[in-house]
């Protein structure tokens, strides 16, 4: 019997998903357990198993094309069984579709050449010679991150198409595919809005829209931390500032509860346990991947828990269960040179901590003056859970530790 295959929901934050590749045509048999397609979300592009055994009937959203959760996404059953009222008796719309022949008329003349079918919707790259070259979205984007010119690409897809398998089968040069416009020409390129950049504009324009925002700035002498970070190096013993701020920050949460909270609109939540979102930046836009009970964890078991979430998260390859959670959420720009700015709250955490770079400056000491090392935090706060004193006392706190390292651990 026929059964309707829907658009899942892969991640929390997922209302619509686009279909990257189907792994399976029109007419192919599937078993449990087998790769069907591959979703794009919000945050990943993830592979979808079939849940049942059958012949693929039909097919509601065609690559590159969007949907949402719940939408038919496929149809299974018997060859030839009649999908018509299965199709009409669903009350989300079906997009578009290939379907193999369900009349007997149809099913009984192997003499008969079969129906064209229509290709499937593709993404198209337009060159300096006005020539365009069909692509999946996903191989798109894989040859754009490879710098590989897709019109050098054979495609094994229907018409041609070029398909992901092609792309990482090419053992072509990559060089670059962008070319210099004509002085005196205007030109632009668009592309499309990605899950993922939909999902952030959404959630951070309702948090600055809807949070009352302020800020709290501190300076940081972080000397001591340079210095303890340089004794761990001499032990072999890999931790970045970037750690050090986790950990302190961590710590700081324990001694600080009503920072490490969230705004529930009829109460408040104050978590006893820490976890940290750290961001990364990645082609569509952030991740955010969590640390868990982090004031708990060694400075190099963050260092690595982190670097891995880091790797994956670039890959496209986090589970949503990497991703959810947080209690509070830090994002560093120091490494691009950054020295100070400010952060929208991530829901639901309540605050949200940016860290700029470390500056080398002339400061006083002792009423000397001498070269210092600084760096500056900004808290941004949710002003309906947190005060300015109460975030002030936090810094102090995170200052402290960042000041004396050897805190972190007594």
């Amino acid at each position: 019997m026929a059964e309707i295959v829907k658009m899942p929901k892969l991640s929390d934050t997922m209302t619509e998903g686009v279909v990257a590749e189907w792994h399976k045509k029109v007419g192919d048999p599937v078993e449990s357990g087998e790769l069907l397609a591959e979703i794009e979300t919000d945050k990943a592009t993830m592979e979808f198993d079939s849940f049942q055994d059958g012949v693929l009937l039909h097919i509601g959203v065609q690559t590159g094309e969007t949907a949402p959760v719940d939408s038919i996404l496929a149809i299974l059953g018997e060859k030839g069984e009649d999908i018509t009222e299965l199709l009409k008796s669903d009350s989300a719309p079906a997009a578009p579709a290939e379907e193999i022949p369900t009349s007997k008329a149809e099913v009984a003349a192997p003499d008969t050449a079969p129906a064209p079918i229509a290709s499937a919707p593709v993404a198209e790259k337009t060159h300096s010679d006005n020539s365009r070259v069909k692509s999946s979205p996903l191989a798109k984007k894989m040859a754009n991150d490879k710098g590989i010119d897709l019109s050098a690409v054979a495609g094994s897809g229907d018409g041609g198409r070029v398909v992901k398998r092609d792309v990482e089968n090419h053992s072509g040069s990559s060089a670059p595919i962008a070319s210099r416009s004509a002085v005196g020409v205007e030109s632009y390129t668009e592309e499309n809005v990605s899950q993922m950049r939909k999902v952030i504009a959404k959630r951070l324009a309702e948090s600055k829209f809807t949070a009352p925002h302020f800020y709290l700035t501190m300076d940081i002498d972080m000397d001591n931390a340079m210095a303890a970070r340089a004794s761990l190096k001499a032990k072999n013993i890999k931790v970045s500032f970037n750690d050090m701020v986790i950990k302190a920050t961590a710590v700081s949460l324990k001694k600080h509860p009503k920072i490490n909270s969230s705004w529930l609109e009829d109460k408040i939540r104050y978590n006893e346990h820490v976890h940290i979102g750290v961001a990364v930046a990645v082609d569509e836009g952030l991740l955010v991947p969590v640390v868990r009970h982090a004031d708990t964890k060694l400075m190099s078991d963050i260092n690595a828990e982190v670097f891995d979430y880091a790797t994956r998260a670039r890959e496209k390859k986090l589970q949503p269960h990497e991703w959810e959670g947080n209690t509070f959420t830090i994002s560093n720009l120091g490494m691009f040179g950054i020295e100070e700015f400010t952060a929208i709250v991530n829901p639901p955490d309540a605050c949200i901590l940016a860290v700029g770079g470390i500056r080398t400056e002339p400061v006083v000491k002792n009423g000397q003056i001498v070269i210092g090392n600084r760096m500056k935090v900004t808290l941004s706060c949710d002003h309906r859970v947190v005060d300015g004193a109460t975030g002030s006392e936090f810094l102090q706190t995170l200052k402290g530790m960042l000041e004396n390292p050897i805190m972190m651990i007594a």
